[in-house]
């Protein structure tokens, strides 16, 4: 699939987007493009500090890759941004069980094809 990304010059898109073209010829959006559309959508559907960490994995998700969207990634992002300090982290997420759900919540607008309020 990455020589696939490289022949449909989509190596800034996920696979999802590779697969959407080979299967219905659906031009890719990179993820830079993807993660601004699923912010429209975001800022409709979660709190303002919600909203701040979500940009933040969407960065890290733009420049590194849709792996930065997988759970194991969650903790560590977490860190990294409350510099080490998972106390301010649920300070201002919420509850560890919240703060998952909000990881994993969002990134079904990653690959809506319409803006849905």
């Amino acid at each position: 699939m990455i020589e696939m990304q490289k022949i449909i010059d989509a190596e800034k898109s996920d696979l999802f987007d590779v697969l959407a073209y080979v299967a219905y010829a659906l031009p890719p959006l990179t993820r830079e493009e993807r993660a601004a559309k699923a912010k429209v959508i975001i800022s409709t559907h979660f709190n303002s500090k919600q909203q701040v960490f979500l940009d933040f994995v969407l960065s890290h998700y733009v420049s590194v890759g849709v792996e930065e969207l997988d759970r194991s990634k969650l903790a560590p992002l977490l860190y990294l941004k409350y510099h080490d300090s998972m106390a301010d982290a649920v300070a201002d997420l919420g509850r560890p069980e919240e703060i998952g759900r909000v990881f994993v919540g969002f990134q079904k607008f990653l690959y809506q094809r319409r803006a849905v309020a």
